[in-house]
């Protein structure tokens, strides 16, 4: 449960696919951001722990940890059983960060819920006063809570792309 103090931020990006650059380049950009937002005093972080940005964030904060321990990392898994589709290594990086999690929320315990992403978007964006967001173009989930957060008036971090050759 979050603090009386505590300042959250949350993640929003793309798959890993044709939206996203190498996951080195994208890590680079993940722990300047969170180094910006450790000196900002944020130590709740929030990971929607969709394969890609968001997982690449959750493994950045819980490695951060090491060094500030006061870090704390929150899981927001839109319902039971959200990874069993993919391929064993995301499913593998995935149970290691619910292990490592200091919180772990099932937005929806079903997924019969058709917006469920959505809610879990949602409730995201409540929960943080910052949103870090990789945001490559077009429509989606990280377009539509990019949306959530410019409409509730929280502080969006938009990461910049690099230039691809």
């Amino acid at each position: 449960m979050e603090g009386p103090q505590e300042k959250s931020c949350c993640f929003t990006g793309h798959r890993p696919g044709e939206k996203l650059p190498a996951e080195a380049a994208v890590r680079r950009l993940l722990r300047q951001e969170l180094q910006n937002a450790l000196e900002d005093g944020y130590t709740r972080f929030i990971s929607g722990m969709a394969r890609g940005f968001d997982i690449w964030a959750a493994e950045e904060v819980v490695r951060l940890r090491g060094e500030h321990p006061q870090l704390r990392l929150v899981c927001a898994v839109p319902y039971p059983g959200f990874e069993k589709g993919w391929k064993k290594e995301w499913r593998n990086r995935f149970d290691q960060l619910l292990d490592q999690a200091d919180e772990t929320v099932f937005v929806n315990r079903s997924r019969l819920h058709g917006g469920v992403y959505q809610l879990r978007n949602r409730w995201m964006v409540e929960q943080s006063q910052r949103v870090i967001a990789l945001y490559a173009g077009g429509p989606g989930g990280t377009w539509n809570t990019v949306h959530l957060c410019l409409k509730a008036g929280v502080e969006l971090r938009l990461l910049r792309l690099p230039d691809r050759p």
